[in-house]
Formats: C-alpha cells, structure tokens, sequence
C-alpha cells in the first residue's frame, strides 16, 4: 500500500480537500485504484451538530456517517464510495482512548497522548488498509493549519506511520499560500518555509509543495522555494486560482505533473492520463450553449458551503444540458417580509434545501405556494419535501393550519410529524435516520420516469420529521401524488403534483449522489423542465 498526506500551512481554506481530490482524479486517470480520508483535529465527534454557519454542509455518507464537506469532493472527483471509517476527528480518538482505558485494555498503563492517542490514529490508518486492499493509494487530508496545537498530534502519528510502513511508501505534500505584496509588487515565499520549518521540526519533511497563488509561480521563487525547504525545484507545484469551476483543478495541477511527481514519489508504475472526457466536461461548463435560472430559496444562503452539494449538483446538471446554471441566492426570511413575487421573481425553476428549526418556513411555504401556482419547475429537498407538503395541505386540501411538529408540537393538523423511533431520543448526534436507504418507485410517475424505469433506488436521507401516513389519504385526494416509499417501513420518498410540469418533493438528499459526467436524475430532471420553462 502507497500512502499521500496532504497537509496545509500559512492560513485555512486553501483547497487541501480540492488539491486532494485532484490528486485523486489524476491517479484514477492513471488507471490506479485510490481510496480518500479526512483527519479533522477538532474535538465534535462529527460536524452533525455543527452549524453551517461554524462548517458548512454536512455530507452524510451511505451508512450514515456525518462528515466534512471535503468528503464530497472526495466522491464528486473520484469513483470512490466511503465510509465512516474514512472520517477521523480528535473527538472519536479521545473518546476511543477513554472507552478503551476504562475496559481496561491499556493494563494499566498511564494512558499518554504518546504512544496511546497516536497509536489510536495509525490504527484508523491500518483498519482503512486492511479494508481496501485492492486499493493502490490511500490520500488522507489532514484538516487545521500546520503550527495549530490541536493537530500535533495527528502529524506526530503521521510522522510514526512512515517510519513503520516504510518512507519509500509515503508521500508528504504541503499545501501552503504565496501571498503577494502589491507595494513591493512581488510573490513572498517566507510564509512558506516557516510553514514547512514547522513541519520540519515535528520530523516530517514534505516530498511535494503546492503553491496557492493568484500569480505565475517563476523558475526564481521555485528555486528559492526548493531550496529553503529542502525539496527537490520539479517538486514545487503552481496551484493556481481557477477562472470558472472547481473541476478545472486536476487539470491545473496536471501543468505541472503533480500525478507523475507522485507516482516517482512511491515507485508507481502508471500510464499517462488520458483526460478527454473530463475535459471535456469542463468545457460544457465553461461555454454553455444555453443558460437557465435557479432560486434557491434557503435559511443559511449567506454561507456558500451552506449548501455546497446542492450548487456542485446544479453545476453538474447543468453540463449534461450544456447549460449554464445561474444560481439565485435567496433567504427565505425575505420573502417572509416581501413575498415571493417581489423577491423571486422571473426564474425558470425554484430549489429549496433541507434545514433545520423554525427560522424562515413560512418565506419557503410561500416560495412552493409560488412555484405551484406559477407552474414554476420545483424540487424540494428534505425540509423542502415537507414544505411542499405542508403549503399543499393548506392551500390545495383547505387544512389551513396544516404544519411539522418541528414548528408547531400542537399544530392541529400535523401532515409532518415526528418518526416514532425518534420519540423520547435525547443525544442529537448521529441519532437522525442517516445513510442510505432503498425505496420502490411508483410506475406512472415522473420520479419513474426520471430514474430510468427503475422500481427500487437507493438514497441517503438525514432527517428526524416526515410525511404523516394519516393524512396521506386525503393529500392524494388533493391531487398529490405519493411517487416512491421506502421498501421496508412504508415512508413516503417523493410527493409529486401530476397536472404540473415539474413539481418533485424528496425527502432524502439527492446532491449528495451527483458526480461529473453522472448527474442525478432529479437535478437533471429539473434543469430540463427549466430550460422549457425559459
């Protein structure tokens, strides 16, 4: 097994996850087998009870496991499909340490953060091993910032794990900034050596270092950068800022033969990768022969990593159509203030997200009411199954205080209630319904069609609210359509609206299934009926 360990220096947010998954796609296209993880130094357990405003979208994995955002990219750019072992936070490893002292597993022993919390991490290294042997690379993301106290002691288990697997079978790569001084009008490279200075004085010395930089990187600053942090000028790779899309990164790292670096690196014996098709998808987004409007109508749409599967789904979409998707931001609060009219306005489909709590339902109530009445195409995900729901049961079925118990625990007519085995659960993390779950598909119905004909699927829900089976009756008499229940418990997956162009509700969460070149049939669905309605 070959193992790459991605790790970040100088600030946050520089693209370790994007670097890592373009890593991932180029080894693919290079006909090796990979397998990617995230090793995230804070102490939640997983980001399931974050905030999105704290961390973004939750990206919630087949079996359920709640994880970083980064994972998406993970599975977006690669054909992997992982697992909970595949995310690895401080808070796992300490409450794994602790459950194991008081089972008394340690003899005895002083439990230390070396060699106990350490040799906790390398053996998530050796369990994802074990599990993938087929695999020929394993890239891990090491989340935090080099020199932060919180990831010490990932990086001195990472340190510890090359030396037992062997040196010649890891590859360290750094990904750091190139600020540039517009008084002095040139690229700094001091924040990079301190950076690596840092690694350095952990004991790890980095094989490859990609460069952040809004700027050509010249032969000077590659040769001070070798130089000063002790690697080999080839090793020094631009990773430059993108002019329209994410997915034009491996091609951008690929200027600089970042996967031929690699391969060297471990003793990889690979063919040159054959990139057409992906270029080819980056061309259908990069010069659109069409384009198509879509509001998202959302209670965090101030935070762009809110909702980053539902975009990256649109975008994805919007190639098959050769169509390029304008994405209309919208906070469901202000339709509350204005109505939709005045807020939405003329847009040729209407998407509301999943959510959590009161804040902003009633802008999204208005914002289904809208697309129902104006014949606008509408996809309505989790919360914006429900809402749909809720808006139809009031204003088509004349139950007028129709609402969730979410909102309203007495709401005289609960069409959205809480699932029984959800009553009485008190912890909140990782007690929702998670991961994947398969569900029979009505024959009939545009879901049907959609989905190629196929009577089962399989999707990844995250919720604790749905469809309340006892009004299910008199919604279908409203003229509501029940498309798709899951297979084993009879819940309702997706409501539709027959005399209505595009009207699809589901409750599990299709954006996280959508990869380059493979749309889901529910986004690609509703940016064809967009374009129709144009």
């Amino acid at each position: 097994m070959k193992y790459i360990f991605v790790t970040g220096g100088v600030v946050s947010s520089l693209g370790k996850g994007l670097a890592a998954a373009s890593i991932g796609t180029l080894l693919e296209h290079r006909g090796l087998q990979v397998i990617l993880q995230k090793f995230d130094p804070y102490l939640n357990v997983d980001p399931g009870t974050m905030s999105p405003y704290q961390h973004g979208e939750v990206y919630v994995l087949d079996d359920g496991a709640e994880t970083d955002l980064d994972l998406g990219h993970y599975e977006r750019f690669t054909h992997v499909n992982l697992s909970q072992v595949n995310s690895l936070s401080s808070g796992q490893v300490f409450e794994n340490v602790i459950k194991n002292e008081r089972a008394g597993k340690y003899l005895g022993a002083t439990v230390q953060f070396i060699p106990h919390v350490t040799d906790e991490i390398k053996d998530r290294l050796e369990m994802v091993t074990e599990r993938n042997r087929d695999t020929d690379v394993i890239i891990t993301e090491i989340g935090g910032t080099v020199g932060d106290i919180e990831g010490h002691l990932f990086l001195e288990a990472l340190r510890q794990f090359a030396l037992e697997v062997g040196n010649e079978n890891v590859c360290f790569i750094h990904v750091t900034l190139l600020p540039m001084v517009k008084a002095a009008g040139e690229i700094k490279t001091k924040p990079t050596q301190q950076s690596v200075a840092k690694l350095r004085e952990i004991g790890i010395q980095p094989d490859i270092i990609i460069c952040r930089t809004e700027h050509h990187l010249d032969d000077d600053n590659k040769r001070k950068i070798a130089m000063f942090c002790n690697v080999k000028k080839k090793n020094v790779v631009a990773f430059r800022d993108v002019e329209n899309t994410i997915y034009e990164c491996p091609l951008d790292l690929r200027k600089d033969k970042i996967d031929r670096l690699v391969s060297d690196t471990l003793g990889l014996e690979s063919k040159s990768p054959d990139l057409s098709k992906w270029q080819g998808f980056v061309d259908r987004l990069v010069n659109p022969s069409k384009i198509t409007s879509i509001a998202v109508v959302g209670k965090y749409i101030d935070l762009n990593d809110a909702y980053k599967s539902i975009y990256e789904s649109l975008t994805i979409a919007g190639a098959e159509h050769d169509t390029a998707v304008n994405v209309v931001k919208i906070d469901a609060e202000d339709i509350e203030k204005e109505g939709a009219q005045a807020i939405i306005g003329n847009v040729n489909g209407i998407l509301v997200p999943g959510g959590f709590g009161e804040r902003g339902t009633e802008g999204k109530i208005l914002a289904a009411q809208y697309a129902r009445e104006n014949k606008i195409p509408y996809l309505g995900i989790c919360l914006g199954m429900q809402i749909a729901t809720i808006e139809f049961a009031r204003n088509v079925c004349g139950l007028a205080k129709a609402n969730s118990t979410e909102f309203n625990k007495e709401t005289e007519h609960p069409v959205i209630s809480l699932q029984e085995e959800q009553q009485g659960i008190v912890d909140m993390g990782a007690s929702m319904r998670l991961g994947s779950c398969a569900s029979t598909v009505y024959p009939g119905t545009k879901s049907f069609e959609l989905y190629g004909q196929a009577d089962t699927i399989h999707e990844r829900h995250r919720h604790r609210w749905e469809f309340n089976p006892a009004y299910r009756k008199k919604l279908e008499g409203g003229g509501l359509t029940i498309a798709s229940v899951s297979k084993d418990e009879g819940l309702v997956e997706i409501i539709e609206i027959a005399d209505h162009p595009f009207f699809i509700g589901a409750q599990f969460h299709p954006e996280f299934k959508s990869k380059p070149n493979q749309p889901h049939p529910l986004f690609s669905g509703l940016i064809a009926a967009s374009l129709e309605n144009s």
